[in-house]
């Protein structure tokens, strides 16, 4: 059995179902807003300082920082706030720090050389996109 089916076998306390459920929102308001490679990957037991990280890559700084400002409002509007926000002056990349969830938006150059994914190799990939209906 996969990690990821382990996981998925697991129950969630009302926390991590919120966080999983913040975190998949928080992929699907990159991608529609055209954000690229958007993953989600469930850290839970891999990592002591966050239980998801959302990765995507930008095309330019003022659709990563457009995609960072609707995060903030979603999750204001659900009672959420970021503990940090931290950007690189040119805005290669933006990390928004929920605790549980972590936004990272990088530019093309930048998601390449930091390369969390493979970093992260070992955390299951969770499913986002919303399903097609018939």
């Amino acid at each position: 059995m996969s990690e990821a089916e382990k996981l998925e076998e697991e129950p969630q306390s009302a926390a991590n179902a919120e966080a999983r459920e913040f975190a998949i929102a928080v992929a699907r308001i990159a991608a529609e807003n055209k954000a690229t490679e958007v993953e989600v990957l469930d850290l839970r037991g891999l990592s002591g300082f966050a239980d998801y990280f959302v990765l995507g890559t930008g095309t330019s700084e003022r659709q990563m920082h457009a995609v960072v400002d609707l995060v903030e409002e979603h999750a204001r509007a659900i009672g959420r706030t970021p503990f940090r926000v931290a950007d690189s002056r040119e805005a290669h990349w933006i990390l928004t720090d929920y605790v549980d969830v972590v936004l990272h938006l990088f530019d093309a150059e930048h998601r390449d050389y930091y390369d969390l994914s493979n970093l992260w190799g070992d955390a299951p990939r969770v499913p986002w996109e919303a399903q097609q209906q018939s």
